[in-house]
């Protein structure tokens, strides 16, 4: 069995998924054949394998850091939430069902604390978990584990399979990342520890110090307290980095941000800036889709809420969603739908995708996602849209534009397209794919389609005409290029601020013994 290494959080979002792409990157650079893996992902930006199953777009992210392609191996379970109380679980890749928070993690069934428990689909699924987990130690050097929010959920521990769970069955060491940007990360560290029983915290091998600002000499008397106080290193402090641009989990929370990513605004290749307003829809999905655009010199996109946001867009896209129905709505109550036809009536640019792409059609029947019945789209492409029970998950190419394209489908949504332009004419096998235009109204069903370098600028060269702006796309952009060098700076990271030996020792040798007990333990 190859080596391995569990890195979970004091939060979700402390940076997990950053460490572990990181490492991987690290490691594959020093020749190791490495795969990342999470067991469990809560997340609406997915992606779909060659194989066409889905899984979490941060561990298709992860794949590339390591340089192997992505596997539903590496994400067995990934929830997709439809609401605050309930997602859609899939299974090595296909849906198979949607369940309440109370089916899957399992919850008090009108017992008294210490009674009968309800255990749910979650601990059902612990053996698919493992066994994925063993196939990637099998056949690679090292496999590199992510664990989601806080391992010292209490609440949830009995059947975790993502955190403890999992480091306890595969004998996994564990390493625990803090943002030290929020603060706290000191009790953030003793307090995980300390909630945890003897025998999972006898797998906490050390911790790693993320999002730094400053002079690190100022922070080494507080790590040298931490380990008297737990008898465990920190392995990394790693400095603040604005700009890696890794594919966001959190389908819940979306920070309403002035740009996609922190990066630098490059200066615009021609005379004017590009302006894109992205609709921050509800449980909006793969919004890495305008990643690409972002990436583009004098593209700026910001996410919008309000009708008058979208004045002075040259661009409004409509992005994916898990809640097509309740998006529509959303749009119509904010005034937004209005302020998009308007937009078209005009001749303004608008493109939706997926989700995005069903509402700006005619007709939607859904009695699958909402099951609100028939619903009357906004009207703006000649498309009816058929919820269907089965998930169309693909990987189509075409071209569009005279440009190649690829792409990949997540949707139940079937459309029906009456009319307009095709979008993308054909693929590989021949058969017209999906999407259409009418006037400045683009749709498609394709997430990814504008990380295709030739089509994007294509495109944005057709935005730019319909807005009257002297933008000129760079010639020279290429998308593929900026996220290689992000997973570079990720493993720089790693390689340049981490101590780099005791991760190597912890990912070969597994769980260090004599590691002592924090009281008070779990409750």
């Amino acid at each position: 069995m190859g080596g391995g290494l569990l890195v979970a959080g004091t939060t979700s979002d402390a940076g997990k998924s950053v460490v572990t792409a990181g490492i991987c990157r690290w490691l594959v650079r020093k020749g190791v054949k490495v795969a990342p893996f999470k067991a469990q992902n809560m997340s609406l930006n997915s992606f779909v394998t060659r194989e066409g199953a889905e899984i979490g777009r941060a561990q298709a992210m992860q794949a590339a850091a390591a340089r192997v392609e992505p596997s539903a191996l590496m994400n067995p379970v990934l929830l997709k939430p439809g609401s605050d109380r309930s997602s859609q679980v899939v299974l090595m890749g296909k849906p198979v069902g949607e369940l309440s928070a109370r089916g899957y993690f399992g919850a008090p069934e009108g017992s008294s604390p210490g009674g009968t428990r309800h255990w749910g689909r979650q601990e059902r699924l612990f053996g698919t978990v493992t066994e994925c987990l063993e196939e990637l130690r099998r056949t690679h050097d090292a496999v590199i584990c992510e664990g989601a929010g806080s391992p010292a959920e209490i609440n949830l521990r009995r059947t975790d399979i993502v955190n403890m769970g999992i480091a306890r069955a595969a004998r996994l060491p564990v390493v625990v990342v803090g943002d030290i940007d929020r603060g706290g990360v000191f009790a953030s560290f003793f307090g995980t520890t300390a909630l945890l029983s003897r025998e999972d915290q006898a797998h906490i091998a050390g911790y790693l110090v993320n999002k730094f600002r400053g002079d690190v000499t100022l922070l080494e008397p507080g790590l040298e307290m931490l380990r008297d106080l737990t008898g465990r290193p920190t392995v990394g402090v790693l400095p603040f980095a604005h700009g890696l641009g890794i594919d966001e989990e959190d389908g819940l929370r979306v920070s309403m941000r002035g740009a996609v990513r922190e990066s630098v605004v490059a200066p615009p290749h021609g005379a004017d800036v590009l302006r894109v307003a992205v609709c921050a829809v509800p449980l909006m999905s793969n919004f890495t889709d305008v990643d690409a655009l972002a990436a583009e010199p004098g593209v700026v996109v910001r996410f919008v809420d309000r009708p008058e946001e979208l004045l002075d867009a040259d661009l409004v896209v409509v992005p994916g969603t898990r809640g097509t129905v309740r998006a529509l709505a959303w749009l119509r109550e904010r005034g937004l739908a209005d302020a998009i036809a308007r937009r078209a009536a005009e001749g303004r640019p608008v493109l939706g995708i997926c989700g995005g792409f069903q509402l700006l059609g005619e007709r939607i029947e859904d009695e699958v996602e909402s099951k609100a019945g028939t619903v009357e789209g906004l009207g703006l492409l000649p498309v009816r849209v058929r919820f269907a029970v089965e998930k169309t998950l693909a990987r189509p190419v075409g071209e569009a534009l005279g440009e190649r394209v690829e792409g990949y489908e997540i949707h139940h949504g079937v459309a029906e397209v009456l009319g307009g332009e095709e979008l993308f004419t054909s693929g590989d096998d021949g058969r017209s794919l999906d999407g259409c235009r009418s006037g400045a109204v683009w749709g498609t069903h394709w997430h990814g389609s504008l990380e295709s370098d030739g089509f994007r600028r294509a495109f944005l060269r057709r935005v730019a005409e319909a807005a009257g702006r002297a933008f000129v796309p760079a010639p020279d952009t290429s998308f593929a290029a900026l996220r290689e060098e992000q997973l570079d700076r990720l493993g720089d990271l790693i390689e340049e601020h981490a101590d780099t030996d005791a991760l190597l020792r912890l990912i070969e040798d597994g769980v260090p013994t004599g590691l002592p007990f924090i009281p008070p333990g779990a409750p």
